[in-house]
């Protein structure tokens, strides 16, 4: 798995404090959106060539961890 903590940055400036990818202001929200939507990797990579496949993982590995949290905390 992917260490999203390396990628995922949350400043609570920038798209309201949601977690985004390194510096960009592309959420965690806006990937998971365009995987659910049916976009591939490479049409990601195409449309927001500041990403690289690291970021989509991480992206999937940080709801993941957040949804595996959610669950056990209940």
């Amino acid at each position: 798995m992917v260490n999203y903590k390396k990628v995922i940055s949350i400043n609570s400036e920038k798209r309201f404090g949601k977690p985004c990818i390194r510096e960009t202001r592309i959420t965690v929200y806006d990937i998971l959106g365009w995987l659910a939507s049916g976009m591939t990797y490479d049409e990601i990579l195409s449309d927001f060539p500041e990403l690289n496949k690291n970021d989509i993982q991480a992206a999937l590995a940080y709801a993941a961890d957040r949804e595996h949290k959610l669950h056990y905390a209940s």
